[in-house]
């Protein structure tokens, strides 16, 4: 039996759920969502609480589909945010409309485009803050922002989220 799937989900007030077409679809304040739905997993909504069932021995994806419920109903009610540090002697960050202009030590700076539904700031010329109500692209923009230059171990430098413990190693010895 899945302990994740047998949680129920509570739902925050102007936050809606429901099954159509094979989609679990969630609206609320900050969006709306929509992702499949699994055939064998049914979806119960009573005084604001969302409750997952599943035919027996059909319990693989019960635990996967309350976690999908589970942040889409916190993305469309709070929102979800991903922050990034800069380290590095004239590596810069900006936030210019819908680009984000990043000086990272190359001959050229880095110009990444940003998706519609996210916003990305730029508190301060080291730190990027991304936010939005889907969890798993905000993490895949924060990764791929983070793949144009990782911390390097000897000094550190790069870009790194925000508290990640950067391993270094020691200087070659002569």
């Amino acid at each position: 039996m899945s302990r994740v799937g047998k949680q129920p989900v509570t739902l925050p007030k102007g936050v809606e759920v429901h099954v159509a077409d094979k989609y679990l679809h969630v609206k609320g304040p900050k969006g709306q969502m929509s992702t499949p739905f699994h055939s064998s997993v049914t979806l119960q909504v009573d005084d604001g609480v969302a409750t997952l069932a599943w035919a027996d021995g059909q319990n693989a994806f019960a635990g996967t589909m309350r976690a999908l419920l589970n942040n889409m109903v916190y993305g469309v009610s709070v929102g979800f945010e991903q922050k990034l540090e800069i380290i590095g002697v004239g590596y810069r960050a900006q936030a210019k409309g819908k680009t984000l202009s990043l000086s990272l030590g190359f001959s050229h700076p880095v110009d990444y485009p940003v998706p519609d539904d996210i916003t990305i700031e730029t508190p301060t010329q080291t730190e990027i803050v991304i936010k939005g109500i889907d969890k798993q692209k905000i993490g895949q923009i924060a990764a791929d922002i983070r793949a144009y230059r990782p911390p390097e171990p000897y000094k550190g430098k790069g870009v790194r989220y925000a508290g990640e413990n950067v391993r270094r190693k020691e200087a070659k010895k002569k």
